[in-house]
């Protein structure tokens, strides 16, 4: 089996539905956004705030080169990953990418008080202006998150129907 990364807008579901396909397939699980935590020993936020977003970008790619050279997993990928540089067309090459398509107010829904917190971007922004700032940005980063394999709309769909709509679609495809 090919590797899996789960891509799209932070809030989306990559996280808690990629421990699920994990498990669900038997298969090891990754978060960049976890693996870079604890390698750089700094949250994603204070990395954003102190390192700057470029050079987050150039340790997520080291990050995300070296799960593409591991064996067969699932990968949730930060947000931001599948805009920068080639990243989008070296997970294509390496394996099956899952876009996790949700509607700014769906994921607006879903955030908790520390999500919103732990996420340098949504800091301080009130419910309106955080529904506005996500649309806008899903709009920009959806011409890279729409490169994906298998895109799957979550908005309508509980977290077990969407691990198995992915794990038939997977069957399906072998």
């Amino acid at each position: 089996m090919k590797s899996l990364f789960l891509v799209g807008y932070m809030g989306c579901g990559k996280s808690t539905l990629g421990r699920k396909l994990a498990r669900r397939l038997s298969i090891d699980y990754f978060d960049t956004d976890s693996l870079i935590e604890t390698r750089e020993g700094a949250s994603v936020a204070d990395l954003f705030h102190y390192e700057g977003e470029m050079r987050f970008r150039e340790i997520e790619r080291s990050v995300i080169e070296e799960l593409i050279a591991a064996d067969a997993k699932i990968v949730s990928t930060g947000g931001g990953l599948p805009t920068w540089r080639d990243n989008m067309a070296r997970m294509n090459e390496a394996g099956i990418t899952i876009y996790l398509r949700r509607s700014a107010e769906n994921i607006s829904r879903r955030l908790s008080p520390h999500g919103r917190w732990k996420r340098p971007r949504l800091r301080g922004l009130s419910d309106e202006e955080l529904v506005d700032f996500m649309a806008r940005d899903i709009v920009a980063r959806e011409p890279y998150y729409t490169q994906a394999s298998l895109t799957i709309q979550c908005d309508d769909l509980a977290d077990d129907d969407i691990v198995e709509q992915i794990v038939q679609t997977l069957i399906a495809d072998l």
